[in-house]
This record gives C-alpha cells, structure tokens and sequence, in this order.
C-alpha cells in the first residue's frame, strides 16, 4: 500500500514540474488527449447512427 502512495506522489510531482517547466508541450499533450477522445466519440457516434437506421 505505501509503494502505491508514494507513486502516486511522484507520477503528481513529475506532472507538476512539467507543466512548469515546459507549459506549451504539456498544453499540446493535453490538447492531442482531448482531440484524440473527440474523434473516437465521434466515430462511436456515427457508428450507431448508421446501425440504428
């Protein structure tokens, strides 16, 4: 359970200092997750459009 917590504790830290020190890498890796979840809604969507007709 301790090694659990303090992984958690480190993965937030890396998170941390790199959002500090490289904002604009870490704004694009945030905008490729959003983006890459948009299109597999989107997907999913037209998928179920297409079998519910």
């Amino acid at each position: 359970m301790q090694v659990k917590k303090v992984l958690t504790y480190a993965a937030i830290a890396f998170v941390v200092f790199y959002l500090y020190n490289q904002p604009q890498a870490a704004a694009g890796a945030v905008k490729g997750v959003f983006d890459t979840v948009n299109t597999g809604a989107s997907r999913l969507a037209t998928f179920f459009t297409t079998v519910l007709r």
